[in-house]
């Protein structure tokens, strides 16, 4: 493994730190989750169109820059320094894989090049609070049990008239509430025969209701679907596994989410170390206390320590091996341990709405809501490397 960036990825991360920079400060953050679609269009068209973002990892062919995880991952660690509410997770990260991997000739020559143009956005929509699960980052459900069935909770599909229906219920779903395109988790083939595969619907689809919810960190916009005999179309043919199409996405998934907190945490003690230079107490900057110093000194090993995991987590992807949920869970310890000593260094202004310090704080737990939490992403790594299994 060669450690070093290549010119290309650090072009990638300069350019992206400075338009984000520019375009997605304190200010426009705040106004942007608080918008209808809960990101701006205006920067996601920007990203779209000056850096190629939603299609970084989508071969040329489909109108991608025709990278790897590794520069996916570096350009999640730039807008996770921001917190950049954007399509990005949910469209490029978590259901553009998707539509490659199981999509018919036809389904991606339409769908990929729109992606890769920033012109359709998407979203991943799995039944339940149960993400982390169907991705294979904290347990393995061969029976896919998670995807419910329809009126008993979850998504039961049916075929009608010709095509699919699909009817139930999805909550907690990333940008749900405004991607033009929704990839749905959903059960078919009855109780005895039932399996678990992937259905396209249309974000303006007729019987579909999508409702956007108030959740702990608001710059991860989620919204409840429900869906009443909606019309769907099957991605791929439907012998594909589909449950191993998840997996093996949650693998990359978690790089890149790993990625995305490491930037998140790098930044929040950047911005804890400026201040407490700039705090004094007894006449001195508290910064130049030794226990500060110690503290912030143990948080950035932490940070370091994650960084490295995360990088070498997206390299991995490509040779195999399956590391990215050991990775998520060190960055999102590392962004905790980083936003929880922020908020104490900030003293009284950083449990105050207006201070940013908080937003590391829910991004974090929020994270670890939908994805971990970080004791079962590790437990779940230690099981599939039978760490705990006796010696036969």
């Amino acid at each position: 493994m060669d450690a070093r960036f290549t010119a290309e990825q650090d072009e990638i991360r300069r350019t992206l730190r400075e338009l984000l920079h520019k375009r997605c400060g304190p200010e426009e953050l705040r106004a942007a989750v608080d918008t209808p679609a809960g990101h701006d269009p205006a920067l996601w068209t920007a990203l779209a169109e000056q850096l190629g973002l939603p299609g970084l990892a989508l071969p040329e062919g489909y109108g991608g820059a025709g990278c790897s995880v590794t520069e996916l991952a570096l350009a999640c660690e730039e807008t996770g320094r921001a917190l950049a509410p954007s399509p990005l997770l949910a469209t490029a990260v978590l259901t553009a894989p998707l539509l490659l991997a199981l999509g018919t000739d036809a389904q991606r020559a339409d769908l990929l090049p729109r992606i890769a143009s920033g012109a359709l956005t998407a979203a991943l929509a799995v039944p339940g609070p149960a993400l982390a699960t169907a991705l294979g980052l904290t347990g393995h459900d061969p029976s896919g049990e998670w995807a419910g069935g329809g009126r008993a909770g979850g998504v039961q599909a049916r075929q009608a008239d010709g095509g699919w229906r699909l009817y139930g219920q999805v909550d907690q779903v990333l940008d749900g509430h405004s991607a033009r395109l929704l990839v749905v988790a959903a059960h078919t083939g009855g109780f005895a025969r039932s399996r678990v595969l992937l259905f396209l619907v249309r974000g303006d689809a007729a019987g579909l209701t999508r409702v956007r919810q108030t959740a702990l960190d608001a710059t991860r916009a989620q919204a409840r679907l429900q869906l009443r005999h909606v019309e769907a179309g099957l991605l791929g043919r439907g012998g594909d596994d589909v449950l191993a199409a998840l997996a093996r996405l949650g693998d990359t998934a978690a790089a890149c989410l790993a990625a995305e907190a490491v930037g998140a945490a790098g930044r929040v003690l950047e911005r804890t170390v400026e201040y407490v230079g700039q705090r004094e107490q007894f006449g001195r900057p508290i910064g130049s206390f030794q226990a500060v110093k110690h503290r912030l000194a143990d948080v950035y090993v932490q940070v370091q320590a994650a960084r490295s995991a995360a990088y070498y987590a997206a390299w991995a992807t490509a040779q195999g091996e399956r590391v990215g949920g050991l990775a998520l869970a060190q960055a999102l310890q590392a962004l905790r341990g980083a936003a929880a000593e922020g908020i104490q260094s900030h003293g009284g202004i950083g449990v105050t709405w207006e201070h940013d310090v908080h937003l590391y704080f829910k991004r974090a737990a929020g994270d670890e809501l939908l994805f971990g939490p970080v004791h079962r992403l590790r437990a779940h790594t230690a099981d599939l490397a039978h760490v705990f299994e006796e010696a036969g």
